[in-house]
């Protein structure tokens, strides 16, 4: 049997193993159903209660008011892009976007062919490498909502506060930094994440979301499958969720409570990030442009100076069962993304490879 290697893509992520262990266990016969929990109905009692359970204990993970939905959606998660907007957005308002990296500045685009939305500050003239300052901030008093994303899986940048938004509805793309360190939900008004990086496998989509949010009809109507309250008054089974993805998540949760919770987790993502940027910032071999106070804890993008070198070094490193390293298409370059199911025992490993590359290749 091929021995498990250490999976660094941005994903879909590295999941813990003893959880793929209990999906391969249970796989044909779940809850002595006679049936694998992929042909389960998704309006039986076994599946409704597994939903209940994944909400109940997120909920504890978290500490969601109970005046917060909580959503299980299927699909894309830049289908939130567009859901946003014409959820909240009626035709005589506004909405403000900070744009920190190519997924915020994405966001704002699918606004701005929905409905009026605006830039509350950009870094692309900086190329993403550093974050907004407070005082750079130019929010507009009637706004709707403002829109950010803590963290750029692309650019490897992460905001290291939380903008003030003067009383106005805070919203968040936690897609790669949900569950991976502590936060007040009631500091936002709306934080949806793809399921991808450190929930389950791609195609479920969380979204917590304050039921102020949802107290007015979209205005003009859209489709009864993208209205957030529907979604909400029907507890995510207005439709067939993802049954599958539903069934990871609760196990994740459960995994996420028996390692000690989001703040042991948050303690060792903060470990396994500080030893690889110490590495890097004490080699000339690699490069990394981001500002070390915008560093990502999730996503460490670096390069090698000669870049003629990155073909040979991305081949090398999967040799080696380090997997998934190559930087994001549009940006290229080299991207080690250290999700909760990281091993800081991978990180070391990634250290110890780069450190004998670069003896050889210097």
């Amino acid at each position: 049997m091929m021995n498990r290697t250490y999976n660094f893509g941005a994903g879909p992520a590295m999941l813990p193993e003893s959880i793929l262990k209990q999906a391969q266990e249970e796989l044909l016969n779940w809850q002595d159903l006679g049936m694998s929990v992929l042909e389960v109905g998704h309006r039986t009692d076994e599946f409704i209660a597994l939903l209940h359970h994944a909400e109940r204990t997120l909920r504890e993970l978290l500490s969601i008011p109970s005046n917060y939905h909580v959503l299980f959606l299927g699909g894309a998660v830049r289908t939130q892009f567009a859901m946003i907007p014409m959820n909240l957005i009626k035709p005589n308002q506004q909405a403000g976007y900070i744009v920190s990296g190519i997924w915020s500045k994405m966001a704002l685009q699918e606004a701005e062919r929905l409905k009026k939305a605006y830039c509350v500050a950009s870094t692309e003239p900086q190329n993403y490498i550093t974050i907004p300052e407070q005082y750079e901030l130019s929010i507009k008093e009637d706004s709707k909502y403002i829109y950010y994303t803590p963290n750029e899986t692309i650019n490897g940048v992460r905001f290291p506060y939380i903008p003030k938004v003067k009383g106005i509805p805070l919203l968040a793309d936690m897609t790669s930094c949900l569950l991976s360190e502590p936060i007040d939900v009631r500091q936002y008004d709306l934080i949806f994440a793809g399921a991808q990086k450190n929930i389950a496998n791609s195609g479920l989509i969380l979204v917590i979301v304050n039921e102020e949010l949802l107290n007015q009809e979209p205005d003009p109507a859209i489709p009864t499958m993208l209205n957030y309250k529907i979604q909400a008054d029907n507890h995510s089974l207005y439709a067939t969720p993802p049954v599958f993805n539903c069934y990871l998540a609760a196990k994740m949760f459960d995994w996420i409570k028996e390692q000690g919770g989001i703040g042991v987790l948050y303690d060792q993502n903060c470990r396994k990030a500080a030893q690889l940027y110490q590495y890097l910032d004490s080699t000339d071999f690699y490069t990394t442009p981001v500002s070390p106070d915008a560093r990502s804890i999730m996503n460490v993008c670096f390069s090698i100076k000669d870049k003629t070198l990155e073909e040979t070094f991305l081949h090398s490193a999967k040799r080696r069962g380090l997997c998934a390293l190559q930087g994001h298409r549009l940006v290229g370059g080299i991207r080690a993304s250290l999700y909760n199911a990281m091993p800081i025992k991978g990180v070391e490993l990634l250290i110890d490879f780069m450190t004998e590359f670069a003896k050889e290749h210097n």
